[in-house]
């Protein structure tokens, strides 16, 4: 009998060790905090195809439906998707633009030559007026950056004034009610100019301290729009410049403060977007997953300053960075979209989520066409990516209460790093819905997983998954739906889960 119950007993205690190494136990009576729907943000450039061609075709385009030139496929793509908020129109370009030029009829509009990205010539058919009407197209409240590279004070206060005095209020009111806009915009958010440590002006941060003390200045309140100016922050972990601007701008005057971040896996061979091997997987996954220290280490500075964390952490540019599509623009940044950014996107974003008491923006780089987009465009024909279908699935994040979450994983193995495997998040919404977002990082290994429910009595599951039978699979052209979300089984007993998910792949669960 012994033979054959030491290998019985061998197999159970291994089948629970297997999932003990892999468990998820979410506090689904502790929630605080809110996630900001605006972790959800998007990023839209003049750079490449993201607004022309992509966003915006021109109202006189007869062979893509559009409304005002705005395409509708991406308009309605956007809706269902719940942008919150989109950061326009740069980026390094924001700094070299006049919004000045892009009103008023669009036959009088000066062309400019996009030094940044391309070299190409722009009519500014895609102004303040098409941008902001975009925004309210699509549900989205506007970011604007504004030009402190190579603008003026006064450029950015008639800006403000422009968007939202009342109709009569002051010369830029009325002129934008004679553009054929009465009624104001009201913009909320504001940033004081982007990356002031590179292409924003090679700043040092004592100087960018006080270029932001000056605009901050006279970016004022008009006509009830509450300003809510945004500091160009960091790039990656360099704490020393949010610790200068903590130190030296006034918390009254600060509202938030940017960080970027992208998954590079070298700046100068960064690697094909659809043909790479696991060590660039592997490569690409540890500089994402960087996020959590990134933003650990600078809400610590900022912790010092602003214990009661009044000022927003944005991270108004994050997403993975590859070489350009074979033969196409280098300047316009195209890149394909594959599991391997789905992947990278849910667990970016459960660590947003799990960080929501500082982070309350952030900003995927970029929106259409660039970079790691939700959307590709080719003429009359447009793509979901996989990302775009992550960014679906955890919606149901927004302005939701985050759940504590305590993660115990195995780690992704390989050569001589390790990753740890999976990632979640939690939230509960206002109908009293717990949503659960997880993430196998693994190239190779199905992970079982145990999630512990604690403080909460549930019934019902229900879920989604995004998977493929290859980590290189993206939706194409000519096979757009290669991936999309399929129904996840899952079955709770005892307030206890057991799910098994495969090899990169992302899971969200809907518990009653």
């Amino acid at each position: 009998m012994k033979r054959f119950i030491a290998p019985f007993l061998l197999s159970v205690f291994f089948t629970l060790n297997l999932f003990a190494q892999n468990t998820v136990t979410v506090q689904t009576d502790s929630g605080k905090f809110i996630i900001n729907k605006n972790i959800y943000g998007h990023f839209s450039e003049h750079l490449g195809h993201c607004i022309y061609d992509g966003i915006y075709v021109g109202d006189k385009n007869k062979d893509i439906p559009n409304t005002n030139g705005i395409r509708n496929d991406v308009a309605d793509a956007l809706k269902k998707l719940k942008v919150p908020l989109l950061r326009w129109p740069g980026g390094c370009f924001a700094d070299t633009y006049h919004w000045k030029d892009g009103v008023g009829p669009k036959d009088k509009r000066a062309s400019i030559v996009n030094q940044w990205w391309g070299g190409i010539t722009e009519d500014n058919s895609f102004g303040t007026h098409e941008f902001l009407n975009f925004c309210k197209m699509i549900g989205a409240e506007p970011y604007i950056s504004g030009n402190v590279g190579s603008g003026t004070v006064k450029e950015m206060t008639d800006w403000v004034n422009y968007v939202n005095g009342a109709p009569a209020a002051s010369p830029m009111s009325k002129w934008r009610v004679e553009n054929g806009q009465k009624e104001p915009w009201t913009v909320k958010y504001w940033g004081i100019g982007n990356e002031a440590w590179g292409c924003g002006g090679t700043m040092t941060p004592e100087y960018y301290a006080n270029i932001f003390r000056q605009y901050a200045t006279y970016l004022t309140d008009v006509n009830n729009t509450r300003i809510f100016r945004i500091a160009s922050g960091a790039g990656g972990d360099d704490t020393q410049w949010t610790e200068v601007l903590m130190k030296n701008i006034p918390l009254g005057m600060l509202q938030g403060i940017g960080v970027h971040h992208y998954a590079v896996i070298n700046w100068d061979h960064k690697g094909s977007a659809t043909n790479f091997t696991e060590k660039e997987y592997y490569t690409t996954m540890r500089e994402a997953l960087r996020m959590d220290d990134i933003i650990s280490h600078h809400s610590a500075i900022m912790d010092k300053y602003d214990p009661q964390k009044k000022v927003a952490l944005g991270v108004d540019e994050w997403g993975a960075w590859y070489d350009v599509e074979p033969g196409t623009n280098g300047g316009f940044l195209y890149q394909q979209n594959t599991m391997r950014d789905a992947v990278l996107a849910g667990a970016t974003l459960n660590i947003f989520n799990n960080h929501c008491e500082r982070v309350r923006m952030a900003n995927l780089a970029q929106i259409v066409n660039v970079l790691q987009a939700v959307i590709l465009t080719n003429k009359e024909k447009i793509i979901l990516t996989p990302t775009y279908h992550v960014m679906e699935m955890y919606n149901v994040h927004q302005d939701a209460t985050m759940l504590p979450v305590k993660v115990e994983t195995e780690n992704y193995v390989f050569e001589n790093g390790e990753l740890p495997a999976i990632s979640a998040s939690a939230s509960k919404d206002k109908n009293g819905i717990t949503h659960i977002s997880l993430t196998n990082v693994d190239a190779s290994k199905a992970k079982e997983v145990t999630i512990e429910l604690k403080g909460g009595n549930y019934k019902k599951v229900s879920g989604r998954i995004l998977t493929s039978d290859k980590l290189q699979n993206f939706n194409s052209f000519d096979a757009p739906d290669k991936i999309e979300p399929a129904n996840f089984n899952a079955q709770i007993k005892d307030n206890k889960i057991l799910i098994k998910i495969p090899a990169f792949s992302v899971v969200v669960l809907n518990l009653q």
